[in-house]
């Protein structure tokens, strides 16, 4: 059942919404508008608030219900609902129906997080909230949260340990490796900041 679990976590994570809901409202690849980046914050530069909130919410579900499918087929494992998070963030990620240009992830990572270890998320959510408001670099803020993930769970002791610290730091290596272009802009002070077009 693992690996039922861990395909129909990855086929979830490969529906990328702004892409279809951008393709279907506005006839356009949102992938070769703003940044390139099929997710909601350049559905927000290129669609508007209205599609990138429903892209938004739509990202965070799809991460919440394949830690769900995880959790039903686990058969009492505890790491598969792991793997799932891992699943449908990489899916979101590198889709293969879209030759794996696919989001940063962060949405389906905050479906994925809140599932599995509440309060850690909310509090390196509300430090990567400060970053945003005091550099308005989206960008800047998802990597926050996920390098404060690991942090936070380890603080909280959240059980089993070794697999749950594990499961973050590979959450914030796939984030470093889709946020490596905005890494290169922010060094160069070429970074779109929240509100720029």
């Amino acid at each position: 059942m693992m690996l039922v679990a861990l395909f129909l976590a990855y086929t979830l994570g490969s529906i990328s919404f702004s892409y279809w809901i951008l393709r279907l409202v506005r006839g356009i690849d949102i992938r070769e508008h703003g940044s390139g980046n099929a997710g909601a914050t350049n559905t927000l530069r290129v669609g508007g608030k209205t599609l990138a909130i429903i892209v938004f919410i739509l990202d965070v579900v799809k991460g919440m219900a394949a830690v769900w499918i995880g959790i039903l087929l686990s058969d009492g494992n505890e790491i598969v609902p792991l793997l799932c998070g891992l699943f449908v963030v990489a899916g979101h990620n590198w889709p293969i129906l879209m030759k794996f240009r696919g989001g940063k992830g962060v949405a389906t990572t905050i479906g994925v997080i809140t599932v599995l270890y509440l309060q850690a998320g909310l509090l390196a959510g509300l430090v990567a909230i400060v970053f945003i408001y005091l550099t308005k670099y989206v960008s800047l803020g998802s990597l926050v949260f996920v390098t404060a993930l690991p942090l936070f769970i380890w603080l909280l002791q959240y059980e089993p340990l070794h697999y749950s610290l594990t499961f973050s730091l590979m959450i914030m290596l796939f984030a470093y490796i889709q946020h490596r272009a905005n890494i290169g802009r922010m060094i160069r002070g070429e970074e779109n900041r929240l509100g720029s077009k």
